[in-house]
């Protein structure tokens, strides 16, 4: 082949980069890349150690509502047992497949929040739950995954579009919009903010503008702050007001926040020890749930913490590696979009339960107890597998 042959064929690849080859990437017929070993075995330190501390902090509750202490841990371990299925499904499809299906993720999202609404299940002063016989499903988690896929699929095929305001930036803030309405409107303001910080971290993976950016949180924090005044229940400002001051109303708004530091606070450096928490007692409620890290302070100590931060940290720094080293741009997106979802919802929970910014319902990944979650998190491991293995 003559130089000019070579140059043409080098051009013809740099014009689409989801055909972009790479030397290194090139392996011998016959072998396959095992992938990326670390996700799985953190995804595995994690899910056991969630699963103890989901045992130890709602045995009592659990004993008080339904008699025996293994009702959640039971249920837990059903939902982790096809997790990891559902981890291994997705780590053996190739994610072109998803990326193929942005818009009909997408649409299939948008359904979910609208039924939500008519068929959906009010507890807690809230709707965010649809129930199919014995499975409950919650559309505000399916539309963060949902979310992930649409934008990877949206910019693998206008990789350009990123820096374009009329072509990228509207656009997705506009369909991310209509996500954080619905969401909002449950109300669950939590997960409408973790799903807009999604799309915000992709369009920047993207390559948007960083004028756009300081333009969008300019006006995001006027919406933020219209928000919080035009809420005619109060029920925003209450939680501002809460976060600003816990203890003065430590009975009512800031109750669950307050407990949360007693436990923290009580648990030292070492802790109490597994299972002695003070607070999982019927003082902090659903104690499993969005305040786990709590009873893992009180029970496990500052040590304790710790530890799960580091797991989370070598497992957000194998999304970025994965994401680096991604053979194309679609690659490149979901990695980076899995990894965005988590550590957005690693620090919303942490700053949550040390009382750093106002309280909302967001869950400790891995750790908390519920099922829905648990899947989407499964699921998006095992897209990341899939990507490191190519």
């Amino acid at each position: 082949m003559t130089k000019s042959g070579v140059r043409k064929k080098s051009l013809r690849y740099s014009d689409n980069l989801l055909e972009m080859p790479r030397v290194k990437d090139r392996k011998p017929a016959g072998k396959s890349k095992k992938g990326n070993f670390l996700v799985p075995i953190m995804v595995a330190i994690l899910t056991i150690f969630g699963t103890v501390m989901i045992f130890s902090a709602s045995y009592y509750l659990s004993i008080n509502e339904y008699g025996t202490p293994y009702h959640y841990l039971i249920r837990q371990i059903v939902w982790l047992i096809t997790g990891v299925l559902i981890m291994w499904f997705f780590a053996r499809v190739d994610y072109h497949l998803w990326a193929n299906l942005w818009f009909f993720a997408y649409i299939i999202g948008f359904i979910f929040l609208i039924l939500v609404f008519v068929i959906g299940s009010n507890a807690y002063g809230a709707t965010r739950w649809i129930k199919i016989g014995p499975i409950t499903i919650m559309p505000g988690e399916m539309a963060k995954m949902a979310m992930i896929i649409f934008i990877t699929g949206y910019f693998s095929r206008h990789p350009k579009w990123g820096s374009d305001i009329r072509k990228g930036v509207v656009p997705i803030l506009g369909l991310t919009g209509i996500y954080a309405l619905l969401i909002i409107k449950q109300p669950n303001l939590s997960t409408a903010a973790t799903v807009v910080f999604i799309a915000m971290g992709m369009l920047i993976v993207a390559g948007i503008k960083w004028s756009h950016v300081i333009g969008l949180i300019i006006m995001g924090a006027f919406v933020g702050v219209a928000a919080v005044m035009l809420d005619t229940t109060g029920y925003r400002m209450a939680r501002i007001q809460s976060f600003l001051d816990p203890f003065a109303d430590p009975l009512s708004t800031g109750y669950n926040v307050v407990q949360s530091l007693l436990a923290l606070g009580t648990g030292g450096v070492t802790g109490l020890g597994l299972g002695n928490s003070v607070q999982k007692t019927l003082y902090l409620p659903m104690p499993q749930n969005d305040f786990i890290l709590a009873i893992v302070g009180e029970e496990l100590g500052f040590l304790g913490i710790l530890f799960l931060v580091i797991c989370y940290i070598i497992l957000m720094w194998c999304g970025c590696k994965i994401a680096i080293e991604a053979k194309d741009y679609t690659g490149m997106m979901f990695a980076s979009g899995i990894t965005i979802m988590l550590g957005v919802q690693v620090f919303i929970n942490f700053a949550v339960v040390t009382s750093c910014m106002p309280p909302t319902g967001v869950i400790l990944p891995f750790i908390s107890y519920g099922g829905n979650a648990l899947w989407i998190f499964m699921a998006l491991m095992g897209i990341l597998v899939n990507i490191s293995k190519k």
